[in-house]
């Protein structure tokens, strides 16, 4: 008989120093057998499918929600996703599974929750027929792994890839420890650290230390010791206040608690000793525009990267600093993308070549200066739909390899070329920009909203890159940030940080 795999997905990453509400209505959500359509997709949902494909598994489907990183989840959100939930799994557990299986982002919080994911996983526990049910599945690499969802899963594992060119294949690193695990008649567990680190995300690309060496670390554990199912190293989210914010180390395995602790411990001293390392202040983007040489575009575009208006850490991308630099330092032949559905709808009747006053940005945080008036000639429309040129992009991790970014416009001012959108796209493949006529290669700079997911596209073609400080909500000077929740004291908030870890 086939192994029944009751299978959900819940993925958001949640800025919640962000004014906005994300409701359920902003969530794309799949039902039921719709969700096998996700094969061959590219996200983490075809990586699970594929696998049980290849298994021979019996794929029980319910919900699988996500959205873009934003603000605050509403409870009546989660509230909804787990009614829905709840209908679909009640009868399928009542009618036997022989494994659950989640496809989880791990950073998400509501106004009541701050560990929702955490609690789904405590809810399916209770539910008749669950409670002895294996549960696997995966992590974000970004996910601020709690104590109760280690306590509540047996073997959750996380990308280990900065950009996430590996999250397809950590969910079927997931399906194969879960296919273990029915199959050796073995249910891990998993434990769980916490040193008292948090890094920004520009800090957090596994290219260099401190992330390279700690994924160099839990593979060589993974390789050493067979009773170690995986080790995983979670950069955490540095724009969600809750008490389980930051790094975190955790293992899915069978030794006993004291082995599995005493490897935890080197892993978090390892991490401590690199902590600085992951800790980046930035120069101000007129001081890097200003700076620029002839020398620096000789062999490709130079890349202002923008951490502070990262889209894919929940920011607005409509943040005006760089476009502003551009302007006032005359950088002809510069490219920039902002999210600005009001500037699209404004250029909606407009032919080629007509030249209209328009403001552009600055709407969506109360950090920027607010709109840039512009007088552009209009390039271009389109409806903003567009294919990923890599299929293994950061955004298929996301979104899959299909994205929208719904009406955009292409215009042009005093040498520098905009792309306007109408839905916040993060600029992590270059298929967004050829899809509407646009050849990186063609400019001298262009401006990059984003921390580290953007350098798997934009190394290829760029010759220098610049990471600039700009007023906008994911900012690197996590000091600036109104903490109410996080559990202190902590590196680089706190003087009086230690290397004190805690487990679970």
């Amino acid at each position: 008989m086939k192994p029944r795999i009751l299978f959900a997905g819940l993925f958001h990453e949640t800025h919640t120093f962000l004014d906005e509400r994300t409701r359920w209505e902003d969530f794309e959500v799949t039902f039921d057998e719709k969700i096998l359509a996700k094969l061959g997709d590219g996200s983490p949902t075809d990586g699970f499918l594929l696998e049980a494909q290849h298994r021979g598994w019996e794929v029980i489907p319910t919900v699988d929600a996500r959205c873009v990183p934003s603000g605050t989840v509403e409870d009546a959100m989660f509230e909804r996703y787990w009614s829905e939930f709840e209908r679909r799994a009640a009868p399928a557990l009542a009618a036997g599974v022989d494994g659950i299986y989640l496809v989880l982002h791990g950073a998400m919080a509501t106004a009541g929750f701050r560990d929702p994911e955490g609690e789904f996983l405590g809810r399916i526990r209770a539910l008749p027929g669950a409670q002895a049910v294996p549960i696997f599945g995966v992590l974000d690499l970004h996910a601020n792994v709690s104590a109760r969802m280690c306590r509540e899963a047996n073997g959750l594992v996380m990308y280990r890839e900065n950009p996430h060119t590996d999250a397809k294949q950590s969910a079927q690193r997931g399906a194969a420890l879960l296919d273990r695990c029915l199959k050796e008649k073995h249910v891990p567990r998993m434990v769980w650290c916490r040193p008292p680190i948090m890094w920004a995300p520009p800090g957090t690309g596994t290219h260099a230390d401190p992330m390279m060496a700690l994924k160099l670390f839990a593979l060589n554990l993974e390789t050493k010791y067979p009773d170690i199912w995986a080790c995983n190293i979670a950069a955490g989210y540095s724009f969600a206040d809750t008490p389980d914010t930051g790094c975190s180390l955790s293992l899915v395995t069978t030794l006993p608690d004291e082995s599995a602790r005493e490897h935890l411990t080197v892993g978090a001293s390892l991490a401590w000793s690199l902590r600085e390392r992951g800790h980046i202040v930035y120069p101000s983007v007129d001081e890097v525009v200003r700076g620029l040489q002839p020398e620096h575009f000789g062999a490709g575009p130079v890349i202002l990267v923008e951490p502070s208006d990262n889209i894919g850490g929940g920011a607005p991308g409509d943040g005006t600093g760089i476009l502003r630099a551009l302007l006032q330092h005359r950088v002809e032949k510069s490219l920039v993308i902002i999210n600005d559905p009001a500037a699209v709808a404004a250029l909606q009747d407009a032919a080629p070549g007509q030249v209209r006053s328009i403001a552009v940005g600055g709407r969506g945080s109360p950090l920027d200066a607010g709109p840039v008036p512009i007088t552009a000639t209009f390039v271009s429309r389109s409806d903003g739909n567009f294919t990923l040129e890599d299929p293994n992009s950061h955004l298929a991790s996301m979104n899959g390899l299909k994205i929208a970014m719904g009406p955009s416009a292409v215009v042009r001012t005093e040498g520098i070329t905009i792309l306007l959108t109408s839905r916040k796209t993060a600029p992590f493949d270059l298929g967004q920009l050829r899809s509407q006529g646009i050849e990186p290669k063609d400019f001298r700079v262009i401006g990059v909203k984003a921390a580290v997911a953007h350098k798997r596209a934009y190394d290829r073609v760029s010759g220098t890159s610049f990471y600039v400080d700009t007023p906008g909500p994911c900012t690197s000077n996590l000091a600036a940030l109104p903490w109410r929740q996080l559990v202190r004291p902590l590196y680089p908030l706190d003087a009086a940080a230690a290397n004190q870890p805690k487990f679970s």
